[in-house]
């Protein structure tokens, strides 16, 4: 779970613990980008009672120890548990629960102000649950910016929850789940089909126990830090500006506001701030888009691995690792990346001798292997990410390019890898 994660990081001393007095506003988000990619502890939050952590799950190298899988494993261990959901075990005692507050106030939580053209301070870690009579839970993630002691206003795009209101009338129930553990929030950002239950694929990553909310028929995490029961109301208000996986600020919409009704914590909570645009955001929404990248890619040929880079904020370029058998596999397997990852921009194929996690290697497989003439495929008008700065922001429309760097079959393989130099032992010669 998310606490005993974070006291193994202390143990390892991988934790920065921030002991003097931090300000929600502004200060405890600058601190976090000065030390993107290390999970940080705030003991002492001005405005609020509780702590914060950050950065927890802000590299690879994170999010595979606290699964205790090896870095190289963890598309696998995603695609099985997506492939393999098991049922998660309904507990009464729930520690979320330990501290049922009386009344609502959201401004005694340290809710974040990130950046100072942001729209207001807000949740962006949340993973919200909801429930429908017939297709059951949903569980995803949605930032949240707060308007007041009781309000957010809620960020949907018009994809599960969004016909989860539809179907209920435009209003919903649901749960906003704030600090778990990283196989619920890898869950929470996986892309499948409307009426799968994500909270089966946390639950085959690693066991995750349940509970009943106590005013909304909503089940939860048993060991989320905060739960914030409330209703989606047809309320719409001004939403934004916010900084999103690219860094750039997305534009202002009219969203729905969330009323929150109850809220329940574990004693001495931990407040989990995920900051927007960088490490942590990106990897936690992009990872669980490799599986379905290299499912597709599998569908044409043999696919060894997907990587998703920082550098393309996790989100918008891929680069997809295959073993080639056949001299148009690259051109196909970037028709199925496409395919697999429909907001991806720009996909790479490189051959199965590359290091995809290099990107020196990677690079040195488009200058020695990639010839523009016959290796470039170009998408000219096709539908984006609304995340995408330079894409049309209100028809999505962008164009799409695709590069083979798979070295042809009709020459010898060994032209085209690096000569291998001896090994010597340079302590006989130092």
């Amino acid at each position: 779970m998310l606490r005993d994660f974070i006291k193994r990081l202390k143990l390892s001393k991988e934790l920065v613990v921030i002991k003097k007095p931090v300000s929600k506003k502004f200060v405890a988000a600058a601190i976090l980008k000065e030390l993107d990619g290390r999970p940080v502890l705030f003991e002492r939050i001005e405005e609020s009672k509780f702590k914060v952590i950050g950065n927890v799950f802000s590299s690879r190298e994170l999010i595979a120890k606290s699964l205790g899988v090896p870095k190289e494993k963890m598309l696998s261990r995603i695609a099985h548990a997506i492939d393999n959901p098991s049922e998660p075990q309904l507990v009464k005692k729930a520690n979320c629960q330990e501290v049922v507050e009386e009344g609502v106030d959201l401004n005694k939580l340290p809710i974040l102000t990130h950046c100072k053209k942001d729209g207001g301070p807000y949740v962006s870690s949340g993973v919200v649950v909801a429930k429908d009579p017939e297709l059951g839970r949903n569980s995803s993630f949605h930032r949240l910016m707060q308007l007041d002691g009781r309000r957010f206003v809620m960020r949907i795009l018009p994809r599960h929850l969004n016909e989860f209101m539809k179907r209920n009338g435009g209003e919903l129930d649901v749960a906003v789940c704030i600090g778990n553990s990283v196989n619920f929030l890898l869950a929470g950002a996986t892309s499948v089909e409307l009426g799968f239950d994500e909270m089966k694929i946390a639950n085959a990553l690693e066991k995750l126990p349940i509970a009943r909310c106590k005013t909304v028929d909503i089940e939860v995490p048993a060991p989320s830090e905060f739960v914030l029961e409330g209703r989606i109301t047809r309320e719409l208000v001004p939403e934004g500006p916010f900084v999103d996986l690219t860094e750039t600020y997305d534009v202002i919409r009219e969203q729905n506001v969330l009323e929150i009704k109850k809220i329940t914590h574990r004693k001495d909570a931990l407040y989990h701030a995920l900051l927007p645009g960088c490490n942590e955001h990106k990897l936690l929404m992009g990872m669980p888009r490799e599986p379905t990248v290299f499912r597709e890619v599998n569908k044409v040929c043999e696919c060894k691995d997907v990587h998703l880079t920082l550098g393309g904020c996790s989100w918008l370029h891929a680069v997809v690792r295959i073993k080639k058998k056949n001299e148009d596999d690259g051109r196909r397997a970037i028709e199925a990346a496409f395919k697999g990852h429909s907001s991806l921009k720009h996909v790479l194929i490189i051959d199965d001798d590359i290091n995809i996690h290099n990107p020196l290697d990677v690079e040195w497989a488009i200058a020695t292997r990639f010839q523009a003439k016959n290796g470039l495929v170009v998408k000219l008008h096709e539908k984006g990410s609304s995340l995408d700065p330079s894409a049309n922001p209100y028809t999505r429309e962008t164009s799409k390019m695709g590069l083979d760097a798979t070295a042809p079959l009709k020459k010898h393989l060994k032209d085209f890898k690096k000569a291998e130099f001896p090994k010597v032992k340079l302590g006989r010669y130092l």
